[in-house]
């Protein structure tokens, strides 16, 4: 009995009893035809990057003796459901791979291994100091630092007869060193890729920190010869750029998912939409006032938490600096919209914190989740462990902080612009919206951390949502 079609992002077919996976025409096909030594293949969300990387990875799995790594960020961002390991399973069984779950690896036939790592400390790159890695492959470039990327591309060497390449995924980011590095191949003044330039190959030559580019490779074995006295070509390198309409099979499995990419914040949208490398957040432009409004009568709510961003400094009088512990009550209604109905705050040491939130559980009452974030580390969770028992009797529930202040935001940010977000009327109004407003201008953010976490929070255990006869 023939396995079922797994492949979902590329095109397969059965050929007797094999499986033939293919790419899809196109910038999938593009990228996977590339004989460049590095290629760069993205631009925007549903192109089928992870995919496709995964596709290349495999190339020469028939080599006994050949290995690829594909690195992300964080071992956490490699595992998560529907992640680059979790997409692997659709690909690689059919090739007779077998999946070392402790290793996080998989092993073919021939004694050929692929397999994921992370790079989450710049100090992370020794652990692969005289490694021969023939295949390196890195999902959402942009994440790692431009030292990282070079230092393991000296790691990028082969004696398995399989000639050392690198390949790369990523989406626009205008402030991380990838675009300076595609520079030639993106439109400076309207940050769009250049059409006629997609696929093209360049050579690069590295002196010191500077990079040097070269149309032909004949020039950049002449440069190398004259630079370093090597008669060697630079490495060649090109940028394959990808939109969500590339990847058909993708918009017919899910036609919703432009709807998602539509309802992204003005930023994100042009960014992971339109594959814009000129958009960036400019201070305030996270929260406008126009997008809060402040409403006299609470909706019908379905659920309601209070989320906690702890401060332990206790203010000297006088004192302007410390963070603030802030506690935001926030409520999802029968409609999908997200109410912020109270806002509580205090710069209190540890001890009268404890009380603090203890009071103000009490005012909210039982029904109220209080949920509390955990910083990381064994500190934090001994921290959140005695809170939680001292506020026994009350729900209570801990959320572990993984990313930035500026990314937790940005799910907030997207749907106050969408309309979704409004602020019940109270004398604490004021500071609040002028915090959010003034986000990453002002020194502190503290009501903003508890308000997306309170969101974020409210998203990821959405209850049911109610339809009305």
């Amino acid at each position: 009995m023939r396995r079922p079609m797994v492949c979902l992002q590329g095109l397969g077919a059965w050929k007797g009893d094999t499986m033939i996976i293919r790419p899809q025409p196109g910038p999938q096909e593009r990228f996977l035809a590339c004989g460049a030594d590095i290629a760069i293949f993205g631009g925007a969300a549903g192109g089928s990057k992870t995919f496709s990387l995964l596709m290349e990875a495999y190339r020469n799995i028939h080599v006994g003796e050949y290995s690829g790594v594909i690195f992300r960020k964080t071992l956490a961002d490699a595992k998560k459901a529907g992640s680059i390991w979790d997409t692997s399973f659709q690909i690689y069984p059919t090739a007779g791979g077998e999946a070392k779950l402790g290793s996080l690896s998989w092993q073919f036939p021939s004694g050929a291994t692929i397999g994921f790592s992370h790079m989450q400390y710049e100090k992370n790159v020794y652990d692969w100091q005289g490694a021969q890695i023939p295949f390196i492959g890195w999902d959402e470039l942009t994440h790692f630092s431009k030292d990282v990327f070079f230092y393991l591309l000296s790691r990028n060497r082969s004696t398995c007869g399989v000639r050392p390449y690198i390949r790369a995924t990523c989406n626009p980011d205008p402030d991380s060193w990838v675009k300076g590095f595609l520079q030639w191949w993106i439109d400076a003044d309207s940050g769009f890729p250049i059409p006629s330039r997609a696929g093209v190959l360049r050579w690069m030559l590295r002196d010191g920190d500077e990079i040097l580019w070269y149309d032909t490779e004949e020039d950049s074995r002449k440069a190398n010869m004259e630079r370093f006295g090597e008669d060697l070509p630079g490495k060649s390198v090109t940028f394959i750029p990808a939109l969500l309409s590339d990847n058909q099979i993708l918009m017919k499995k899910d036609p919703n998912y432009r709807g998602n990419l539509n309802a992204l914040g003005h930023v994100e949208r042009a960014r992971l939409r339109d594959g814009n490398w000129n958009v960036r957040r400019e201070a305030g432009s996270y929260f406008r006032r126009i997008w809060l409004p402040i409403i006299d009568e609470l909706p019908k709510t379905i659920r309601t938490i209070r989320y906690w961003d702890r401060a332990a400094t206790e203010a000297e009088p006088g004192d302007q600096g410390p963070d603030w512990t802030a506690g935001v009550r926030m409520s999802i209604t029968d409609q999908g919209g997200y109410i912020i109905e109270d806002c509580e705050r205090f710069r209190l040491s540890p001890g009268k914190v404890r009380l603090g939130i203890r009071a103000v559980a009490s005012q909210d009452g039982r029904n109220v989740m209080q949920v509390l974030e955990e910083d990381p580390g064994q500190a934090g969770k001994s921290d959140t462990d005695a809170l939680k028992e001292f506020l026994e009797g009350f729900p209570v529930d801990v959320r572990r902080v993984t990313k930035d202040k500026a990314t937790r935001a940005i799910p907030m940010s997207a749907a106050a612009e969408h309309g979704k977000v409004s602020v019940l009327r109270g004398g604490w109004n004021r500071e609040y919206i002028s915090e959010l407003v003034g986000f990453d201008e002002l020194p502190h953010d503290d009501q903003v951390d508890a308000s997306s976490g309170a969101f974020n929070y409210l998203n990821e255990n959405k209850p049911p949502r109610i339809r009305s006869l």
